[in-house]
């Protein structure tokens, strides 16, 4: 099994912004706290206040789907359901 990098940026609207911000710490505990989590990064572009950045790594393809899993049912799905993503994924 290889590893599996999740790479690319969010875009958040202006609506969205404040609560995304907000519930971003605990999204990333909970991710990290994941079986198979190598990296969770999220970063604020300081450029665009709307735009964020975002590299992932799992140890393996069914890592990865366990946390998309988790996502889609989770808060963070909830509060993120509208925002742009733009990802790549690499096995």
């Amino acid at each position: 099994m290889s590893k599996i990098i999740l790479k690319g940026f969010i875009v958040v609207s202006d609506e969205d912004l404040q609560a995304v911000e907000g519930e971003l710490p605990t999204h990333t505990k909970l991710t990290l706290d994941e079986e198979g989590c190598l990296t969770f990064k999220v970063t604020k572009s300081d450029s665009n206040p709307n735009r964020f950045d975002v590299y992932e790594e799992f140890v393996d393809r069914d890592a990865f789907n366990k946390h998309q899993n988790r996502v889609k049912s989770s808060y963070w799905g909830n509060v993120t359901i509208n925002v742009e993503r733009h990802y790549e994924i690499i096995e």
